[in-house]
């Protein structure tokens, strides 16, 4: 594999491309290539390094060819920043010329880099970050996610509060893109009061100035969006400061499959919605999970699964137009169809190109002995349930 760790030539040299080339008809000579973006360097790497194990995880599961082709894959790092980001796509598509760019985990590198690339004619496979200007009035034709749209997870949260008849909710979030989706698609669905709309630096791992200010207003509930190492920084402070039994913590994307193993007994009894979960019954998600832990030794988390069925979508889309790349039309209406084996089980698109799908409300509960807490499914928050954006789509089909 490419591994792309600064925009630079000497970053960008190194190759892996499996041998032997099959005998198709007329594309004989084809290779997919894909760039996958992601972080890898840095706090926020132990996401990108799940979200590449799982691509990895997807080329094994596929004899190590997409569509049947030779498969090239070029790992970009995009250091948390969005111009870094937008500099190793730039570098993938026009040097390397990649078929596909996928994977991006935050939401403003996801802006940066998205609109370029269709731009350039070549398609963008998300794998994680959702922010609702794709989803809406900058939805496009060569633009497909494998995740969700931002607002869609806190909107069952929202709902789930709004239901169990939660008042006085204090709402924290990182000050950028994904970090506002997330509390706009919480009120949402959460008519209650709102104590207090707290907005924190994109990265930050000391919370106690806020956590101190919280306990000031003495909320009835928190909810909180802390991904990656923000939510371990925060799990582990609002533990140690005794607030666990005094304001009830629910979040999104804060208790997870990175996280649990970091802060152990401090996810304990922990909410969260999601869209996924490794104990998700259908046989595509139980021999990603079973795989995963053989060939990790852990479990995998949700930008994994993500990750993966970006891998098997662009496989399914390839296999369709029978290799022949060129055929972007044919890859569109094939990508449309969604016909692979999803780690989430029925996988059906919106006409903006993100999933129709179900959401979970998971607890955290007690794993094996002697082993860490695991996220295990309660019950459906919502069944079908599309974006808030896709009516300022455009296209049709």
């Amino acid at each position: 594999m490419h591994n792309i760790t600064r925009p630079t030539i000497a970053g960008l040299i190194a190759s892996a491309a499996f041998s032997t080339l099959i005998s198709a008809p007329a594309f004989a000579q084809q290779k997919v290539k894909i760039g996958f973006i992601t972080t890898l360097s840095g706090p926020a790497g132990i996401i990108g390094e799940h979200m590449k194990n799982s691509v990895e995880l997807a080329l094994d599961h596929l004899g190590r060819k997409v569509g049947g082709l030779d498969t090239e894959v070029i790992y970009g790092d995009d250091q948390f920043k969005p111009d870094v980001g937008k500099q190793v796509s730039d570098e993938m598509v026009k040097r390397h010329q990649v078929n596909f760019v996928s994977g991006i985990i935050w939401s403003n590198v996801m802006l940066a880099v998205a609109p370029s690339v269709v731009q350039a004619g070549t398609f963008m496979i998300g794998t994680n970050a959702g922010p609702h200007e794709l989803a809406g009035k900058l939805c496009n034709e060569l633009f497909f996610t494998t995740s969700w749209q931002n607002d869609q997870t806190p909107e069952a949260m929202g709902k789930y509060m709004q239901d169990a008849g939660l008042n006085d909710v204090y709402i924290m979030a990182p000050n950028y893109a994904a970090g506002k989706d997330m509390l706009t698609g919480f009120k949402r669905y959460f008519k209650g009061r709102i104590t207090d709309e707290v907005y924190t630096k994109m990265g930050q791992t000391d919370y106690q100035a806020e956590l101190s200010q919280l306990r000031a207003k003495k909320p009835k509930a928190v909810f909180v969006f802390y991904p990656g190492g923000m939510g371990i920084s925060f799990l582990r402070q609002y533990s140690e400061a005794g607030l666990r039994g005094q304001f009830p913590l629910y979040s999104v994307y804060t208790v997870d499959e990175i996280s649990i193993p970091a802060v152990k007994h401090a996810a304990l009894g922990q909410i969260e919605t999601r869209y996924w979960s490794p104990d998700l019954k259908n046989p595509a998600n139980e021999k990603y999970v079973s795989d995963f832990r053989k060939k990790y030794g852990k479990y995998p988390v949700f930008y994994g699964a993500q990750s993966y069925d970006g891998i098997m979508l662009i496989d399914s889309g390839v296999r369709a137009v029978k290799g022949n790349l060129a055929d972007k039309k044919g890859l569109t209406a094939a990508f449309r169809k969604a016909d692979f084996a999803s780690t989430r089980g029925k996988f059906v698109y919106n006409t903006n190109h993100f999933p129709i799908q179900n959401f979970y409300l998971l607890k955290a509960v007690a794993g094996p002995s002697g082993q860490d807490p695991v996220m295990e499914i309660q019950k459906t928050v919502f069944s079908n349930h599309k974006d808030s954006y896709s009516k300022d789509c455009k296209m049709k089909w």
